[in-house]
């Protein structure tokens, strides 16, 4: 939990405990500064500057230095112990503010959401005074209404890479034949359960053998002779099935998914005389059983274009690869150029000219710095140029990510942002206010050529804000602003279904890293996947351009 979090958070103990709300608000205040701060602020508390900040006193910078030495504000330590920790959710509730959270904690001994839950089925919460049936009604259909991933699920983020290099070590062995990744993984879906693997083999035994032996493996949790999973030092758990080469392409079809895809592959099939199953298409009215190596056959026998992995939700994809129509999407080797960047000018750990050159190694032909503004800009600027000057043709854009403040204005002045290549607007702080008209605002303004990160959702940390996706996608054609897949494992914002809406609508997505260190450059990947799941093409992804077609298009 970061600096800003543990502020916030102490101020919802604080506001349970019926603290006085000045104090409250000091501490939301300065949560709110620090996020809208470029640099770090950790940094500035350990120099004694960080009272320099407005809203930030003496007392707020010795806990910024807690944080930073002992990892947790020591007031926070010590009212968790006290404060139940779900209560503190209690207060996100309709209808539930800390006192009233307090009370039914008190009074009524609820300490978990499930209590509350059982408390309101059971009419309880009525027996506190000022509470009635229609409190009760409003909490349950809250919890009712309230996602959340589920907390067995990973990031593909912390995934992805480890799947793919086991496959690529298990490619390496001589029994091997075939091996591909499965399941969810190979669909690119945000998160994960398992990390499937499926392999055909000349000895079977032998490619399970070496599997379990692998030097990372710390449990075998089943092994058999066409089976197999392990659990990884890193917590990752990994299974791996061995098939038939015969039915190597109807298994990897069959475990890649998704269950709402195969499903209705298979009533489909049905009506056509076929019973699919995952070793084989069985003829019906013959019993023929086929069998096929290729995963591309077995759509081909049951009257589909290949369907890429990506697609495979039951969103359509049957019906267009049944009609041939399926979208050509746009691949890692389109993109150009990164439009979403960050250097240690602002809150980046990698300098300006080493973000650069990393970004013209990976063969872009362009790279926005869009550091969050930090004094002034001239220096920045000098440095560019000077860049520019020794990498061309590779260009630098001059960009900024501006925040977009409660009342929908710019934390930059238009004349400033007049100045920029490539603006974002982006929302950083207070998600629940009134964020959808914050955005349109944001829009309107003729210097933003980008909303980023639209929702702002930290996928297992953060619920994304509530956003009219259909409103901002209708104002960005309007307005001729571009959204944004942020590449982020643990963003991933626009969501798949979001960017489809708005390709379909004309809007162009631009796919970015939001890189703030030259590893993260490397995420593009994982955003492109994203782009892929959301049915875009080349044409639709703004980034797939070179510079001079990208300024064409800008407002």
């Amino acid at each position: 939990m970061d600096v800003a979090d543990q502020l916030e958070l102490l101020a919802d103990l604080l506001e349970l405990e019926g603290e006085a709300s000045f104090r409250v608000l000091a501490y939301r205040k300065a949560a709110t500064r620090i996020r809208e701060t470029a640099g770090s602020v950790a940094e500035l508390a350990l120099s004694g500057r960080a009272k320099d900040l407005q809203g930030i006193g003496k007392t707020i910078e010795e806990k910024i230095v807690q944080v930073v030495e002992d990892g947790e504000m020591h007031a926070l330590t010590k009212r968790k112990k006290i404060v139940p920790p779900e209560v503190v959710s209690f207060m996100r509730l309709p209808g539930l503010g800390p006192k009233t959270a307090a009370r039914i904690w008190r009074e009524l001994g609820v300490t978990t959401i499930d209590d509350l839950k059982r408390a309101a089925e059971q009419e309880q919460l009525r027996t506190l005074a000022g509470l009635g049936a229609k409190t009760e009604e409003r909490i349950l259909k809250a919890l009712a209404e309230k996602k959340q991933e589920p907390s067995d699920r990973r990031l593909l983020g912390d995934g992805l890479c480890a799947l793919l290099a086991v496959v690529s070590v298990l490619r390496e062995h001589p029994a091997t034949v075939k091996v591909s990744e499965a399941g969810s993984a190979r669909r690119r879906k945000e998160t994960f359960r398992d990390l499937d693997i499926i392999a055909t083999a000349k000895d079977p035994e032998a490619l399970i053998e070496y599997f379990t032996k692998l030097k990372w493996v710390i449990e075998v949790a089943a092994k058999g002779p066409t089976k197999a999973t392990v659990l990884s030092n890193e917590g990752l758990r990994f299974d791996l099935r061995v098939v038939p080469p015969k039915s190597f392409g109807n298994l990897l079809q069959h475990f890649t998914g998704s269950k709402d895809h195969n499903v209705a592959l298979r009533e489909r099939a049905v009506k056509e005389g076929l019973s699919v199953s995952e070793y084989s298409i069985t003829v019906v009215e013959t019993g023929k059983e086929l069998s096929y190596a290729d995963e591309a056959k077995v759509y081909e026998r049951l009257g589909y274009q290949f369907i890429p992995p990506e697609l495979r939700e039951n969103a359509g994809e049957l019906e267009a690869a049944r009609n041939g129509e399926l979208p050509t999407l746009v691949d890692l080797d389109d993109i150009k150029g990164d439009l979403h960047s960050h250097t240690t000018y602002s809150d980046g750990r990698d300098s300006l000219e080493r973000m650069a050159l990393a970004a013209r190694e990976r063969g872009y032909q362009y790279l926005a710095v869009t550091d969050h503004p930090r004094g002034t800009l001239a220096e920045q600027n000098v440095e560019i140029d000077a860049l520019n000057d020794r990498l061309k043709p590779f260009r630098i854009l001059k960009g900024i990510e501006v925040n977009i403040r409660i009342d929908g204005s710019l934390s930059l002045p238009d004349d400033a942002l007049a100045e920029r290549d490539w603006v974002i607007a982006s929302l950083h702080a207070a998600f629940d206010r009134n964020a959808t008209e914050r955005v349109l605002a944001a829009m309107d303004n003729p210097h933003v050529h980008m909303i980023g990160h639209l929702t702002a959702r930290k996928i297992n940390i953060r619920r994304p804000a509530d956003v009219d996706v259909e409103r901002v996608v209708e104002k960005a054609v309007e307005t001729g602003t571009f959204l944004e897949i942020n590449s982020q494992p643990n963003r991933l914002d626009l969501r798949d279904t979001h960017a489809r809406l708005a390709g379909e609508a004309g809007v162009k997505i631009a796919v970015n890293t939001d890189a703030h260190q030259l590893s993260a450059l490397q995420h593009i990947d994982m955003g492109v996947a994203q782009a892929r799941r959301a049915w875009l093409t080349k044409d639709q992804v703004l980034n797939a351009r070179s510079w001079p077609q990208i300024e064409k298009l800008r407002k």
